[in-house]
């Protein structure tokens, strides 16, 4: 269940808003994971992954240190790698590919780019990906590179523009905030038009 990985912070960061992201939106329908080792040969422990972000649908969210898919059943439906210098992408998409994804997203920060496979007849198959948009099939939404945190991150919207994005906790906090100083403007002005 542990390994020593170093991790940069925006690798960080970025890892950590997307679970986030993830779980307010999905956590009563589907598990979600973020860095935990995800195994699916019994007989091989050294054959396992470690998604920057993972999504099992059909389960409501559990804390877990590890995913066994012969005790928790698996593939997970999606799986997302914000990709950083140390990583042997080609290892890494073969054991994708043993694991049985459905679909894998993997990020660049340099140069802000995504990529999508798709398990197409027993195989992940690349989607072709123009621009910083592309659908989610697993979710039902859409992949975008937009800002997390001052950076650019993978996140998912509700629309193929990218405008209605699912929320970090700090954009919802924000927001509510926003909201709750616009309703006092209201009332002051309210207040103002009655005499008071």
């Amino acid at each position: 269940t542990e390994a020593e990985v170093p991790e940069k912070l925006l690798h960080l960061e970025l890892r950590t808003a997307l679970y986030l992201i993830l779980k307010r939106e999905l956590a009563a329908r589907a598990c979600i994971g973020s860095d935990q080792f995800v195994y699916w040969n019994a007989r091989d422990p050294r054959r396992c992954l470690a998604p920057d972000g993972f999504v099992k649908l059909g389960r409501p969210q559990e804390r877990f240190a590890s995913w066994k898919t012969w005790e928790r059943g698996g593939p997970s439906e999606l799986a997302v790698e914000i990709l950083s210098e140390s990583d042997d992408w080609d290892e890494k998409l073969e054991r994708y590919h043993e694991l049985g994804v459905r679909e894998l997203v993997s990020f660049d920060p340099e140069p802000a780019r995504l990529r999508v496979w798709d398990r197409v007849d027993d195989d992940l198959v690349e989607r072709i990906v123009e621009g910083p948009t592309t659908p989610c099939t697993t979710l039902s939404a859409f992949w975008v590179v937009a800002p997390v945190d001052g950076t650019s991150g993978p996140r998912l919207a509700r629309d193929a523009a990218g405008r209605d994005l699912w929320l970090t906790p700090a954009e919802l906090e924000a927001d509510a905030r926003r909201a709750a100083e616009q309703r006092i403007v209201e009332l002051e002005a309210e207040l103002r038009r009655r005499g008071g």
